[in-house]
């Protein structure tokens, strides 16, 4: 059985690319759960796949963020912002 490859080689523009996206599809999510209207009961099913959707999109997007080493000067003094 082939196992699974669990070294990649991203550049930054490539996770910038991935993030886009994944927000896009946060917004499409969005939409769509607007779409929905919490009183009708043929739409509960519906609501339950779309906002389990954008809880995976939404801890996608976080785990990625975790995983990103921010710069910070070490001798000169930090300016947020």
């Amino acid at each position: 059985m082939p196992s699974y490859n669990r070294q990649f080689d991203l550049s930054i523009n490539d996770v910038d690319l991935i993030e886009e996206a994944l927000r896009a599809r946060g917004r499409e999510l969005s939409g769509m759960r607007l779409a929905l209207r919490d009183d009708n009961p043929a739409h509960l099913e519906s609501i339950r796949v779309v906002e389990q959707d954008q809880r995976q999109n939404e801890e996608l997007l976080g785990r990625l963020h975790d995983q990103k080493i921010f710069y910070r000067p070490k001798k000169a003094v930090y300016i947020g912002g």
